[in-house]
Parts: C-alpha cells; structure tokens; sequence
C-alpha cells in the first residue's frame, strides 16, 4: 500500500511521485493515510491470502517527521497484531529512526540499491548509492530484516545487473528480500519512453540471485503485470519465491489477489505462512 503518495524531492528517473516531474505524470501529493485506513488495508488483505503487508511513502528521509513516524509505529503494531508480517520502505533512515521501528514489531524495512554502482549515477543525482547502503547498515543493526533489490531496464548493461547482484551478495550479512522489478515506464519521467526489458533478463537475473544467496526471499515486484502465466511459471521455477499482490504497485497496476490465487492453482503452488521459510524455495512462493 501506497501510505504517502507523491511530493517527493528526489530525482529518481523511473518514478512519478518526484516533484520535478508532477506536471507530466499528474500524480498529486498526499497527505499521509490514517492509521484505520491502512490497517484496513492489511486486514482486507490477510483475508485475501497475503502473508506480509508492505507499505511505502514516497519522501527523502525521516528528518523532522514525527508524527508520521509515531503513526506509522501504530500502523506497524497494528499489522503485526493480525499476525502478518509487516515491511515499510520510508526512504533514510537513522540508527535511532530504525530501533524505533523494531521495537514497534518490524518485519523487514525496504530500502533498494536498483542497480550497479557503476550505472546509479544516470539513474538518481540526489542520493548516493553509499547514502542507500549506509541506510541497510541501520536496519541490519536494528536486528530488522533487509528487503533490497533492483530494477531492471533502466538501461543498464548485463555487467550492472551482474554488479547489483555482487553488491547484494557480498553485504554482510545476504538480504532477507531480493525484490526484482522490472521498469514500468511511466509517462512524463524520463525514462517514460524507454521499451520493456527483456523477459529472459529477467529470468537471468533471478537464476543468478537465487545461486549466489540461496537462502533469500526472491520478490517478483513491479513489471509482472505484463508477464504471462508462463513467464510467472519460468521465474518461479528460476528462483523466484515470493509475489507483491495487491491493488497497487505504488502508481503502477499490481497483479490482484483472485488473479493469483487462480495461477498458484494452475501451477499446483502452495502459499508460505507469515513467519515460515521454504525449504523447497522453487516449490512455495509467497503473496
């Protein structure tokens, strides 16, 4: 769930919650939703099979946000206490910010590196890539799950996507998550015009995070909209163990929960719990 859409002040070049591209995207800043909104979301939710509910906020950093922070300790409690597990993607952190957040019962916080070190630099001028690894260091010292991953077509090269995965691989400890996200090219940002990346990038990409961090969860995340059935079966038997399901995909379409339920069915995939880890990662995917 999108929990603050749009005002941001970064330049991410794929993403239409920026201020600097509002005019072409039309995506309007948000005030911060409630906590009885989101917690309704999580249950609605829960109910329709997922077992961890994410929710994103598309600002810099934490700096003097207090109130959201403390509201967003009640949302995270409030999750938990329905026995899902819970992940937040809020952009920086600090040490404190992140002790907070796990004594409020986080799960996993979401901070991702999108690409090589190398290629970064083209993609986002106004945060470092040290500044995005400096933020897991919190939340790995917290005690608190790293969810971080890549998107793929943003014009990278095959070397790039081999250097995210190197980077992700050789943290100090593998990330709990890997999400793998395929560009979604949004109108109005400047990479709005950019094609789609190739399926078998994808693939490869997922083949090679699953050998080089065998334990982690492997996230098929934005872009899966467009896969067919059989696509979503490849990426499985891949690597691939875990879905992002839903309404939305911040601003992007997001692959509903009916729609999941009947291609699990088909594949003969039984859903993981909250809290439980496959030992047979290709056999239980994760909503």
């Amino acid at each position: 769930m999108n929990i603050k859409t749009g005002g941001c002040t970064e330049d991410c070049s794929y993403c239409a919650q920026s201020t600097r591209y509002q005019k072409g995207t039309g995506v309007e800043a948000k005030r911060v939703e409630t906590v009885e909104s989101v917690l309704e979301a999580a249950r609605i939710a829960k109910e329709n099979g997922s077992t961890r509910f994410c929710m994103g906020a598309a600002w810099r950093d934490m700096r003097g946000r207090k109130n959201s922070l403390r509201n967003i300790k009640d949302m995270v409690s409030g999750v938990r206490g329905m026995g899902m597990e819970v992940c937040v993607t809020l952009g920086m952190i600090d040490e404190a910010q992140a002790r907070e957040l796990k004594e409020a019962g986080l799960t996993a916080y979401n901070h991702n590196l999108d690409t090589s070190r190398e290629f970064y630099p083209s993609v986002i001028s106004t945060r470092s890539y040290d500044e995005r690894l400096k933020t897991l260091g919190h939340v790995r010292d917290a005690g608190i799950n790293v969810c971080s991953g890549g998107i793929l077509g943003l014009g990278e090269t095959s070397e790039d996507r081999i250097g995210l995965l190197h980077t992700a691989s050789t943290l100090p400890a593998h990330p709990e998550s890997f999400p793998v996200n395929a560009l979604v090219p949004i109108k109005g940002t400047p990479l709005g015009d950019r094609k789609p990346v190739e399926f078998t990038s994808m693939l490869r990409t997922i083949a090679a995070a699953r050998v080089t961090m065998p334990a982690t969860i492997i996230r098929i995340a934005a872009g899966r909209k467009t896969m067919t059935d059989e696509q979503q079966a490849l990426c499985f038997m891949a690597g691939a163990n875990a879905i992002f399901t839903g309404e939305k995909m911040l601003t992007t379409e997001c692959n509903g929960w009916d729609e999941d339920a009947a291609l699990f069915g088909r594949w003969g995939l039984e859903p993981m719990k909250s809290f439980q880890k496959s030992k047979s990662p290709e056999l239980q995917p994760q909503a």
